[in-house]
């Protein structure tokens, strides 16, 4: 590190001290678009399932930024020309990569802004800090988007062996206490190299590359696509869209989140160009604005939303069954016929759009790697760099590139799903 540079140092549980630059680094961290991660859960609804699982998109923002500083200075010692600006600018990136995450994360992906990606919003938030930080966020801000002329610093950050997945595999691995989670990072961070112009893998480094892609299957199919997680995540929506069905209804529904109403009561707030003020309205959004509508809502007088609060609230889920195949157009017909008649036993509204608070059909898909596109490349003694699923000799490795596609249904535990 640059000794001429003072450091505020914080202490984490998974790589230890980590060492934030004084200056324009350290005033974004503190920053609210940064300090807005620190309410907004890593994993979701996770912590349903795996009790340890509370950490942060802020800790994991810290965590990343801690990583990218081992990595740079790894790479400038093995004779790779990285400026000072060009280190402090990939690590503003890397800090800020997931800013434009909303409430619980994933889970409520493209409903709050519908149909309007993280990274969308992840790069407008960073635009608008460029603006407040008068343009010192330009190469930062190229970086993220690949525009930079060192395509390696942009690889860092989003590849297929990235930063951030550096980061979440073994800190998700950690407080979710699925040791399939522990991937040799000091290992693979030692064998990085600059390689015409990409990052490649030393040879020694292969075997813990193998490591880190099984270990990314093995947390999908643990973690990320737990049954339970997946149930818990449809309980969630089918409340937002309760809520949405109230309002079209002319039902005049109370908020105790502003930034919350906005979204629900605002019809240019749905358009697929997000406004200014939708944007000030989502950086005011985080897990708690969810959590204290869900709390009111549950003792408000319509049924099927107080009864979808109060199953969240207390940890009713919905039953999630995986697949065989694909199901039919009558097999829905059949589940959606059951529903209703499940809902009317229990007293509640059976029409069309309450049974679809109850009965979701979805499909989850994985891939543990992607070698098309960008994949992970390995440099041989001979100086030449070969696409891993070829230099690896595990038999195993190239199944791993195949997509993991598993259909689902989450439906009331009342409702069979059998013949």
């Amino acid at each position: 590190m640059d000794k001429s540079t003072q450091y505020k140092i914080f202490t984490d549980p998974v790589h230890g001290f980590i060492h934030v630059p004084k200056g324009i680094v350290l005033k974004l961290l503190d920053h609210p678009f940064v300090q807005r991660l620190r309410r907004i859960r890593q994993l979701g609804l996770a912590n349903t399932v795996f009790p340890g699982a509370e950490h942060s998109r802020f800790s994991h923002a810290l965590g990343a930024l801690g990583l990218m500083q081992r990595v740079l200075l790894h790479l400038r010692e093995r004779d790779t020309t990285i400026t000072h600006r060009e280190f402090e600018s990939t690590l503003i990136a890397i800090l800020l990569h997931d800013i434009g995450h909303g409430p619980f994360s994933h889970t409520l992906e493209k409903s709050i802004i519908r149909n309007t990606h993280h990274e969308e919003l992840t790069l407008l938030l960073m635009e608008e800090l460029n603006r407040q930080f008068e343009g010192q966020l330009d190469m930062a801000i190229a970086i993220f988007t690949g525009n930079y002329p060192k395509k390696f610093l942009h690889q860092l950050i989003a590849s297929q062996l990235d930063i951030d997945r550096l980061d979440y595999i073994r800190r998700d691995g950690m407080f979710t206490g699925v040791q399939e989670g522990a991937i040799g990072i000091d290992r693979i961070i030692r064998t990085m190299r600059v390689h015409q112009g990409n990052i490649v893998i030393d040879k020694k480094g292969i075997y813990a590359i193998e490591n880190y892609i099984v270990a990314r299957r093995l947390m999908y199919m643990q973690v990320y696509l737990h049954k339970t997680v997946l149930g818990g995540d449809k309980l969630l929506l089918a409340i937002l869209q309760r809520v949405r069905q109230l309002l079209d209804q002319g039902v005049d529904l109370p908020f105790y989140s502003p930034a919350l109403e906005f979204f629900f009561k605002d019809k240019k707030a749905a358009s697929q160009k997000v406004t200014k003020k939708a944007l000030n309205s989502f950086v005011d959004l985080d897990d708690n604005d969810i959590l204290i509508n869900l709390k009111y809502w549950q003792h408000l007088d319509h049924a099927v939303l107080r009864d979808l609060c109060h199953r969240f609230l207390n940890r009713d889920f919905f039953r999630t069954t995986f697949l065989d195949r694909k199901p039919s157009q009558k097999q829905l017909a059949r589940w959606k016929e059951r529903t209703a008649e499940a809902l009317d036993r229990m007293g509640l509204p059976h029409d069309e759009d309450t049974v679809g608070c109850y009965l979701f059909y979805d499909f989850s898909q994985s891939e543990a790697y992607t070698y098309h596109s960008d994949g992970i490349w390995i440099l041989q003694h001979d100086d030449i760099a070969v696409e891993f699923s070829k230099a690896s000799d595990n038999q195993h490795i190239l199944a791993l590139t195949k997509p993991v596609i598993k259909y689902y249904i989450v439906h009331l535990k009342e409702v069979s799903l059998h013949s």
